[in-house]
């Protein structure tokens, strides 16, 4: 049996406190297309239209299941308050009772 987990990160705005930087990742949970979503505070440094940037940003990292990983993507696509949001993702390879559980979700 597959043991995979896709893992799909993207960062959103500092400017949104935590309590909406939750509700938007329990909307996620809520939509059942993913089982976990991690959140953490972060600094990046970027090049944007040849200026370089230093901004407070919310690092969030999802688990979900291949079935769900495309609308997933669709949904931070639709939501996303950047003009390039990072939506990055891969494989990992799990435990079966996890890898279950994130199916499951």
């Amino acid at each position: 049996m597959d043991n995979t987990v896709w893992i799909v990160q993207t960062t959103i705005s500092g400017e949104l406190n935590e309590a909406e930087v939750g509700m938007w990742c329990q909307s996620i949970i809520d939509s059942k297309l993913a089982a976990c979503v991690d959140i953490k505070r972060s600094t990046s440094v970027f090049r944007w239209e040849g200026e370089i940037n230093s901004v407070p940003e919310w690092d969030i990292q999802i688990r979900t299941s291949e079935p769900n990983k495309n609308e997933l993507i669709s949904k931070i696509k639709s939501e996303h308050s950047y003009d390039v949001p990072e939506i990055t993702w891969w494989p990992v390879e799990s435990t079966k009772e996890y890898s279950d559980w994130v199916k499951g979700e």
